[in-house]
């Protein structure tokens, strides 16, 4: 009975797994619903007893402002801010001038979308469903293509060196690279830059500021927060500079985050962990035969071109010294 039990479990250990994924997510998102639930709702209804007492107060100074035509002037601000259109006197901004634009393509097709800044005209919601439709995929294979070459140069090419010098095992050398690679990026993407928006942004703390530069980079773009909206708080002579400069550190760090997701995910432990919960392969025995010889040769031609170039100092090295003897060949 235990032998069919545990026979039975290895036939479909990869649904199994897969059973056990989908339920530990339906609790994370159970577990994550229930956190935001009990943490934020008492501060949701503080600021609605605030809001309510305020605008008591502000009927009861003013008795010549009626509740109708109050409640009618703060729906069009509202509904004016949630197009970017602010009804503050010291809002003068424009939001729509080169540099904002460009600020608000670079979040539309890295699908960032901080909300802040939308099309107001009907041309220009068409023209963001078609720019995005085909601006997207190509941003895509932009940052795969880029992410590939730079994942070369900054990944495999170091690790495959120091496995093939000095012999350090692979998938200790990567598991410690990873690291490494990951608390660099963390330090140059997350923890200074908060430190920079935080001097620039004085409503901002540094949770605030690091809250930010997280749900940018991961591409989430809640948009509570957005660096330059807030008013007065860039001077109007540096705010296209500024813009300027956040866009760049958006797309920059995006790539860089993006460089560092792949090394994790060619860990050879995690590649392990994922096989785990994907469908068993059940291809003839033949052709599964052929497609190891296959990935086996690719390997060792990869080896062997990679091993052709880390050692051509030493076969110059040796084909110099073979000039040098006047021994003819036999």
């Amino acid at each position: 009975m235990y032998r069919q039990c545990a026979s039975l479990v290895e036939r479909h250990r990869s649904e199994l797994s897969f059973a056990l994924l989908l339920s530990g997510y339906a609790l994370y998102l159970i577990l994550g619903a229930w956190v935001f639930s009990a943490v934020e709702l008492p501060y949701e209804q503080r600021l609605r007893e605030q809001l309510e007492t305020a605008r008591q107060k502000f009927l009861w100074d003013n008795a010549c402002v009626s509740d109708e035509r109050l409640e009618e002037l703060l729906t069009r601000a509202l509904h004016a801010n949630n197009y970017g259109v602010s009804v503050l006197g010291n809002a003068s901004e424009n939001n729509w001038d080169f540099i904002s634009s460009l600020f608000f393509t670079s979040t539309v097709l890295t699908t960032t979308g901080y909300g802040h800044t939308v099309p107001l005209s009907d041309g220009g919601k068409a023209f963001c469903v078609f720019y995005s439709l085909l601006g997207i995929p190509v941003t895509l294979l932009f940052l795969s293509a880029l992410v590939q070459r730079i994942m070369v140069l900054v990944t495999r090419r170091p690790v495959a060196y120091l496995h093939l010098r000095w012999g350090v095992s692979k998938p200790k050398f990567a598991a410690v690279h990873a690291a490494c690679l990951s608390v660099v990026a963390a330090l140059l993407l997350f923890l200074l830059p908060a430190v920079v928006f935080c001097r620039l942004e004085p409503l901002w703390s540094y949770l605030e500021s690091l809250y930010f530069c997280f749900i940018s980079l991961t591409t989430i773009g809640l948009g509570d927060y957005v660096p330059g909206e807030t008013h007065n708080t860039v001077p109007n002579s540096h705010r296209t500079l500024y813009k300027l400069a956040i866009t760049l550190y958006l797309l920059l760090g995006l790539v860089c985050l993006l460089v560092v997701v792949e090394t994790c995910c060619e860990l050879p432990q995690l590649k392990s962990f994922r096989r785990r919960f994907y469908r068993e392969n059940n291809a003839p025995e033949s052709e599964t035969r052929d497609q190891e010889e296959f990935s086996s040769t690719e390997h060792d031609q990869m080896t062997d071109h990679l091993t052709d170039q880390l050692t051509f100092s030493s076969v110059s090295a040796q084909a110099a010294s073979l000039r040098q003897d006047n021994t003819p060949w036999q």
